[in-house]
């Protein structure tokens, strides 16, 4: 392995992190995974507690082994147990509690003369030296929070942070956010509301447009083909057929049908300011803001290092790999293919 500590080093334990690691094992690369977290599962542990996945689990899997069956959508802790279970079944070299700062690139030396380009990255604080880094940190570390002028003194949260409507009990809450975690959020605190109203919650969907729903007959798997059709066609050089039209953008999972159907999910137009939140702005007036305003893809370890530096891979981001790299269904095929490229660097030796 010429003097390197693993020939690849993966940050991130989460699914992206799982799939490349189950690779990466297969072709015999030493190759270690760094996770931030305390305990296995990604990002999921922190997802709130009524989230489900949008398809059922048959569409729903890593490499090798399918998860197992669940009723419906499976639920939060079912994704949590199936990633846990994932990773102990195939032995994978996960250190926990080891947050990555910062990469750095290693100029190569004498032994690696002949290979060109860089030799590879130190990673800190661990100090751990490899060849190749994947950074498979998904985006729940990134939280997005747009720009909105005015002040407010509540609370701000952002989805991330958001876990039971009991959190909020006795408060007004302004859900902002026409996405799938915007109706989720704004679903869940309005059901809650309904079905105990003990809990004094009072809670009010802002979005900039009218909410488009998909029809309720669409799911994640309706989503999950169409991504693959489109990697299909990338794949094979061909033009990007670009995302199916199901007239809208939330998926109708059945807590959020429950809410709509019931007439608790009306979207009110967002506000020109913050101060037209604050509890002196009137009807308006709200304790606490989250903001369902989406994720930026968490690449601060790399940051200063060009994506296109050789030996440095990205995996489990849309926007970067390919249609549903970041979904536990579709990012297999990207998982195999770096750690294919990793595998056939002329440097590779088996750990």
């Amino acid at each position: 392995m010429t003097g390197w500590d693993y020939h690849a080093v993966i940050i991130g334990g989460g699914q992206s992190g799982l799939a490349t690691a189950y690779y990466l094992r297969k072709y015999g690369v030493s190759f270690v995974v760094l996770d931030a977290g305390e305990r296995p599962g990604g990002a999921w542990p922190h997802y709130w507690d009524s989230l489900t996945l949008f398809s059922r689990a048959e569409f729903s899997n890593l490499p090798g082994w399918p998860m197992p069956a669940a009723e419906g959508f499976p639920p939060r802790d079912h994704v949590v147990d199936y990633l846990t279970r994932y990773e102990q079944r195939y032995e994978l070299p996960v250190r926990r509690g080891e947050r990555v700062e910062r990469v750095e690139r290693v100029e190569r030396g004498e032994q690696d003369a002949a290979a060109g380009g860089p030799a590879g990255f130190r990673v800190l604080p661990q100090g751990i030296t490899a060849r190749h880094v994947v950074v498979a940190t998904g985006i729940w570390s990134a939280p997005f929070i747009p720009f909105v002028p005015g002040s407010f003194t509540g609370t701000q949260l952002h989805a991330a942070q958001y876990r039971r409507p009991a959190d909020f009990a006795g408060q007004r809450v302004a859900v902002i956010g026409a996405g799938n975690s915007g109706a989720q959020i704004a679903a869940d605190l309005a059901l809650a509301a309904r079905e105990d109203p003990a809990l004094g919650i009072e809670a009010r969907w802002y979005t900039r447009g009218e909410p488009a729903f998909m029809p309720d007959g669409i799911d994640g798997s309706d989503l999950f083909r169409r991504n693959r059709e489109r990697f299909l066609a990338i794949a094979r050089g061909g033009e990007d057929p670009g995302c199916a039209d199901f007239d809208g953008d939330i998926v109708a999972v059945p807590e959020v049908r429950r809410a709509r159907d019931a007439g608790l999910l009306r979207a009110h137009p967002m506000v020109a300011s913050l101060d037209e939140l604050e509890r002196d702005g009137g009807d308006n007036g709200v304790d606490t803001i989250i903001w369902a305003t989406g994720f930026r893809p968490a690449l601060r370890p790399v940051r200063g290092l060009p994506l296109s530096t050789p030996n440095l891979h990205v995996v489990g981001f849309d926007a970067l790999g390919g249609p549903g790299a970041g979904t536990i269904g579709g990012v297999s095929p990207f998982a195999r293919e770096v750690a294919r490229r990793i595998a056939g660097d002329s440097c590779t030796v088996s750990g």
